[in-house]
């Protein structure tokens, strides 16, 4: 199983009035994250993509969370993401990318932290996930070219792309599947 989520920004205090996240502490919103990866999350052999944003601190700080989550991971590098931390912490994750294309389940997907307009073979029926722009007027942006494409090439499988930022109410600060994500975006 494979599932993505962005923007989970552990021990990030300004994320919760930011994101208007339903928390009162950042230790809150840990453990919640922690749960809620964990609950989903159950067979050793699944691989959970981090979309970017994962956590505020240094390398130590970086594998006492990763050591709480169950499954494989891998990590899309995100903005907030300090360099020498997720360096230090590679040897946790099956792959550390700025960008990556996957197959999931027969299906190409495209996986950057940051939204792809015109993503790669984004006419072709491919997919794309994506963080960054949290809930915010370039999430909106974002999601207005999403619509003009679909208008303008009036096909359904064109420009399936969506943002897996853990704030969203779809994700509910949980990994989720491709179906999943999608089931509720498109």
């Amino acid at each position: 199983m494979i599932r993505y989520l962005a923007d989970l920004h552990f021990d990030y205090n300004s994320i919760i009035p930011y994101d208007n996240r339903p928390f009162d502490s950042v230790e809150q919103m840990n453990e919640t994250l922690i749960s809620n990866w964990n609950h989903t999350v159950t067979d050793p052999e699944d691989l959970t993509w981090i979309l970017g944003d994962f956590c505020s601190g240094d390398a130590g700080r970086w594998r006492s969370v990763l050591s709480r989550l169950n499954g494989r991971k891998a990590l899309i590098v995100g903005n907030h993401d300090d360099p020498e931390a997720v360096d230090g912490v590679r040897d946790l994750f099956e792959e550390v990318a700025e960008y990556r294309e996957i197959l999931d389940q027969g299906r190409h997907v495209v996986l950057c932290h940051y939204p792809i307009i015109a993503f790669h073979n984004h006419y072709f029926g491919w997919y794309h996930l994506y963080g960054h722009v949290h809930t915010s007027y370039e999430w909106n942006v974002t999601e207005n070219a999403k619509r003009l494409l679909k208008k303008l090439y009036v096909r359904d499988d064109v420009c399936q792309m969506a943002n897996a930022g853990a704030m969203l109410p779809n994700m509910n600060y949980t990994p989720r599947t491709l179906d999943e994500i999608f089931s509720v975006t498109n």
